[in-house]
Order: C-alpha cells, then sequence, then structure tokens
C-alpha cells in the first residue's frame, strides 16, 4: 500500500510539472542505481516490519532512525560532501539517543 501511494505521488509530481517527456534521457546507468534504490527501501521496510512485529519499538524505532547517522558518516567518507558542525553534532546526538535507548 506506501508502495502505491508513493508511486501515485510520484507520477503526479512528474506529470504536473510537465517533466514526463524528460523521463526518455536518463542514462541507463541511472535507471540500474534507482531500480537498485527502490529495491533496497523495498526490503528496508520489509525488515522494518517484520522487527516491528517480532520486537519492541521503543528498541526498533531507534536503530531505523540510525540510518540518518550511518548516512551523513557515508556521505563524508565515500561522496565528499562537506561537514558542518551542525551537520556532526545531528549525526553524534542521532546516535547517543540510540546508545540511550539501546541501554
Amino acid at each position: 500500500m506506501r508502495v502505491r501511494f508513493i508511486l501515485l505521488l510520484t507520477w503526479g509530481i512528474v506529470l504536473a510539472s510537465g517533466t514526463a517527456r524528460s523521463l526518455r534521457s536518463i542514462s541507463s546507468h541511472s535507471l540500474l542505481f534507482l531500480f537498485l534504490s527502490a529495491m533496497a527501501t523495498g526490503l528496508s521496510w520489509l525488515f522494518c516490519f517484520k522487527a516491528l512485529q517480532i520486537g519492541d519499538v521503543s528498541k526498533v524505532a531507534p536503530i531505523d532512525k540510525l540510518s540518518v547517522a550511518i548516512t551523513i558518516f557515508l556521505s563524508i567518507v565515500f561522496l565528499g560532501e562537506p561537514a558542518s558542525l551542525k551537520t556532526i553534532l545531528g549525526g553524534l546526538v542521532i546516535t547517543l539517543g540510540f546508545l540511550i535507548l539501546l541501554l
């Protein structure tokens, strides 16, 4: 259901903005990564929902939110994105919150 909603919303935005014609110019390399991203997102939701069924929400949700801190770290290390003090502190606060709830 969630995927259908996102699909409808995305196509609605594409059609409303009039950019549907430019979709043909997307390279096969980009399409591959879009497909892999969609697969990873779908699997992530399935694993999260399963974890919520068998685990405590107070423990599963912080693990899910830790992905934001991991993404910040990976974007700095592998993509060379600039790391402002605010970004680093935000990632550290998320990680600290995770560790506090884990105990």
